[in-house]
């Protein structure tokens, strides 16, 4: 008889095996041909979106030597706006250095300045406030200074409006030492009058005062200020207010100016490079750009720093007035500007209205008329303030260090600035005055040439950090944390005044500052030919930076690939009410962007091996139940004269045979079930699956062909020959004798475990990754993006592996009982039910699963854990509902064989 015939005889002569088989086949094909196109659809999107969010504006940074921190070494990261507490310490030599490394397409270098004192000042238009029936009153605006959210607030002295229709006088010119004339004719000594101070006369009689004296202190706080305003309600309902020039001025508006102070940081950059860098010249909202040869300027009395201004404030900073008007019988009593306001402090005034002003808001309005006008902010009180100092929790969450306040830091010669009211909140960075080498007389002052939109830079993007704690978020309102107006806070806003390398250089000159000599505090880098994220482009960049650091000894950061990830940080509680705080803020983790495509493709080939893995165990197993089940015809054939290389190929053709059709048919499935799937696969693909189903069926069928062939005893075949158990125990009832059959074949036993341990192993993988490997490695923004998470045909594929597991257990079961057929009749002629039976197939069923379970998990455990790099909490208890799951599986898969045992008279046929 013929080989082929013979294949094709036994094909036919037991159709339910070869179905079972085909349908192995089939599934483990046909979800390799579309899990590998989901593979390239998965990375193409990785890929892209890797592309679109890991691309930053430089790929290197480049910083003084000793200046990263400790949390930043330990970690891998960066930390936001680092460079604000970073005065210099790179020179133009060091830039020069830079700029020669070959590879570089841009190397933009950035010098932080100082702190600029910016005046934030809104006019209160009190006017619909005034009661003209009354002949004298009082309007009394109380101030409340707000941050951090409303979190952090002090209440400052109030500022006082005195209206009266009583006819008044006022100083011309000024008031000074000598006789002073005012707009009524009266002519008075100015040393006679409140002590000296400002004064008007109403009805011929004094008034004080117009501005308190406390201006001019020497450190005067935003709280501390206050003024009276004294303004005439004439009979045609004009009003007439002061006016340094005149004396009077008739107004139809009565305006209380309401100010307050906000530190703005002043840097230096190269125009040029910046623009080629990030674009800052096409940013700009009103103006013009800074020249590369800017200068600093200045005369005998001012010296002025060309600026472009970001349109909008950085801190979170905002103003409260309340509002109250109680009528009076006189002026203000008293000789002196003090018991003016201590008279007018005792009043007991009913609330009219209350109004609020956002630093943002105010400071736009500002930033117009300083354009127009070519004024800035002052340089009087021009702070440097260092970095932060952190200590590291257990949990790897960062506590910053507080540091003592320096009030005294704001004390300039110059009497009567005033300063921010946050000036002594709870202080994490070191804060000091740059003293000026020019004498006292001349003012330092800044020049807004033009103004330019942040939003549009990446670098210059204002920081915030969102509560990581309900208790937190709920403080905050649901929104995240800015910074305030402390310079010496933690959160530290980015540079908001920009001018020239140039013109910094000069004005520095002028001043004690240590950062003279080498301004420049770091250098950012922009490698050429990098356009996509890939191995050729993390190459380029990896020897750039090998160059620079080589080179200049500088410390380099790699920023290619990084994206911001939450880093847990316990602020303390500051000293105007805000309480301590748990904040997520976002530092820049280094390499994300290749730990993700990494994964992505580590990911990918576990699956695939786990499919391939499972369907040959299944097919071993199925293949080698159908070469026991024919071992009568198998040893018949050897006892006609077949030689073992034709019971072999028989074997063997019978499965190849069997993986051809399959191949087939994965060419009609794998396009459908692609296209339901959202999932891209091309002919080329679905043709390779017909040698891969062929080289699947031949390596499961190998073995159990090649058993059949090296039979020495074809004749003992012809007869049944019990298994003898390998070790000897005592069963005490169906669940014990079941536990015990699992060693008389270990080979079957361990063959379904291990094929119910790749599925589950499968599963254990994918659930890591949904639980534990999102938030383990990626954790991140870009990690965020791309999204990791299970696909559908992953799931899918997992699936089949699992449920071909539990076939494969099935198989083992109904192998068993079809060895120990007789014996299981004896127990049943003995007594034994059928319930007893069942319940000893189901405890080998149990056991088989509780094995698989294990090896399962510690497959799935092993490979999740190579992926996210740390065996966590969440990888733990998948693993433990992966055994679970394994124990229910396999009893389940038990039910099946359960229904086949032999009766009786099985015993009477043997």
């Amino acid at each position: 008889m013929r080989v082929i015939p013979f294949i094709w005889a036994q094909l036919r002569g037991r159709a339910a095996r070869s179905v079972a088989l085909l349908v192995g086949v089939l599934t483990a094909t046909t979800g390799f041909t579309v899990l590998t196109g989901a593979t390239a659809t998965a990375r193409l999107e990785v890929t892209g979106e890797v592309d679109r969010n890991a691309r930053t504006t430089y790929e290197i940074l480049v910083r003084p030597h000793g200046t990263r921190t400790g949390p930043e070494d330990e970690r891998a990261m960066v930390q936001p706006n680092a460079l604000s507490g970073i005065y210099g310490g790179l020179t133009p030599g060091d830039l020069a250095k830079v700029r020669a490394v070959p590879g570089i397409d841009v190397a933009a270098p950035i010098a932080m300045a100082g702190w600029a004192n910016a005046p934030m000042a809104v006019d209160v238009d009190v006017t619909g406030l005034v009661d003209r029936s009354l002949d004298r009153q009082v309007l009394r605006l109380d101030r409340t200074f707000l941050a951090d959210r409303g979190l952090s607030s002090a209440t400052g002295r109030p500022l006082y409006v005195y209206v009266t229709k009583h006819a008044v006088s006022w100083p011309i010119g000024g008031f000074g030492p000598g006789e002073v004339p005012f707009t009524g004719g009266e002519r008075r000594l100015g040393r006679d009058l409140c002590g000296g101070e400002e004064t008007v006369l109403e009805d011929g009689q004094p008034v004080c005062a117009w501005i308190t004296g406390a201006v001019m202190s020497d450190l005067l706080t935003d709280r501390q200020y206050t003024d009276l305003q004294i303004v005439r309600l004439a009979p045609d309902g004009s009003f007439e207010t002061a006016d340094p020039v005149t004396g009077g001025v008739r107004t139809d508006r009565v305006v209380v100016r309401l100010a307050w102070h906000v530190p703005l940081l002043v840097a230096a950059v190269d125009p040029e490079a910046e623009q080629r860098l990030v674009g800052l010249g096409g940013a700009l909202t009103a103006g013009r750009y800074l020249g590369p040869a800017e200068h600093y300027t200045e005369d005998r009395f001012t010296g002025r720093l060309p600026v472009i201004a970001a349109d909008r404030a950085y801190p979170d900073n905002a103003a409260r007035v309340a509002i109250s008007r109680v009528p009076v019988a006189a002026a203000p009593p008293g000789s002196s500007v003090q018991d003016a306001l201590a008279a007018l402090d005792g009043l007991k005034q009913p609330l009219v209205e209350t109004r609020a002003f956002a630093a943002e808001e105010v400071y736009r309005d500002m930033l117009a008329l300083q354009l127009r006008l070519g004024g800035g902010p002052s340089l009087e009180q021009f702070m440097q303030v260092g970095g932060v100092r952190y200590r590291s929790g257990a949990d790897g969450s960062l506590s910053p260090e507080t540091t003592e306040a320096d009030p005294g830091a704001w004390r300039t010669e110059v009497r009567g600035l005033a300063v921010p009211w946050q000036i002594d909140d709870t202080a994490f960075r070191e804060i000091r005055q740059v003293g000026w080498l020019d004498s006292p007389g001349r003012l330092h002052s800044t020049t807004v040439v033009g103004t330019f939109d942040p939003a549009r830079l990446e670098t210059y993007q204002a920081p915030e950090a969102g509560g990581a704690d309900p208790a937190t978020r709920s403080l905050l309102g649901g929104r995240p944390l800015r910074p305030g107006g402390n310079p010496a806070a933690y959160l530290a806003s980015p540079p908001a005044l920009l001018t020239t390398l140039p013109a910094l250089t000069e004005l520095l000159a002028h001043t004690t500052a240590p950062n003279r000599d080498a301004p420049i505090s770091a250098i950012r880098v922009r490698v050429a030919g990098v356009e996509r994220f890939t191995a050729t482009s993390r190459e380029r960049v990896r020897v750039v930076a090998e160059r620079i650091a080589a080179t200049t000894g500088l410390d380099v950061d790699i920023t290619y690939g990084s994206s911001a990830a939450p880093q847990g940080v316990d602020l303390a509680a500051g000293r105007y009410g805000r309480p301590a705080l748990r904040l997520g803020e976002l530092w820049t983790r280094k390499g994300v962007a290749a730990a993700i495509v990494s994964a992505v493709d580590r990911k990918s080939a576990l699956l695939f091996g786990l499919v391939l893995i499972v369907c040959a165990l299944f097919l071993g197993n199925a293949v080698a139940a159908a070469v026991r089940d024919r071992r009568a015809e198998l040893a018949t054939l050897s006892a006609l004269g077949w030689p073992a290389r034709r019971i072999f190929g028989a074997v063997l053709g019978e499965v190849t045979l069997i993986g051809l059709v399959a191949g087939a048919g994965t060419l009609l499935l794998a396009a459908p079930l692609g296209a339901l799937l959202d999932v891209r696969v091309s002919w080329g693909r679905s043709l390779l699956a017909v040698p891969v189903a062929v080289a699947l069926a031949a390596l499961a069928g190998a073995g159990p062909a090649a058993g059949a062939a090296r039979s020495r005893f074809p004749a003992a075949w012809l007869r049944f020959r019990a298994a003898r158990a390998r070790f000897a125990t005592r069963a005490s009832g169906p669940v014990t004798l079941g536990l015990a059959n699992l060693v008389r074949v270990p080979g079957r036993t361990l063959l379904g475990a291990g094929a119910l341990a790749v599925g589950l192993g499968a599963a254990t993988l994918l659930g890591a990754v949904t639980f534990a490997f999102h938030g383990a490695i990626v954790g991140t923004l870009l990690g965020d993006a791309v999204s990791l998470q299970v696909r559908t045909v992953d799931t899918i594929a997992v699936a089949s592996t699992v449920l071909l597991g539990a076939v494969a257990v099935a198989d083992v079961l109904y192998l068993n009982i079809r060895d120990r057929a007789a014996e299981l009749a004896t127990l049943r002629a003995t007594g034994w039910t059928a319930g007893a039976l069942g319940r000893l197939v189901a405890a080998e069923g149990f056991g088989i699963g509780v094995l698989g379970g294990l090896l399962g998990a510690g497959l799935g455990l092993g490979g999740a854990a190579w992926l996210v790099g740390a065996v966590t909490t969440g990888l733990l208890l998948t693993a433990a509902g992966a055994v679970a799951a394994g124990a229910l599986l396999a009893t389940a898969a038990a039910l099946v064989p359960a229904l086949l045992l032999p009766t009786a008279r099985a015993l009477s046929e043997e």
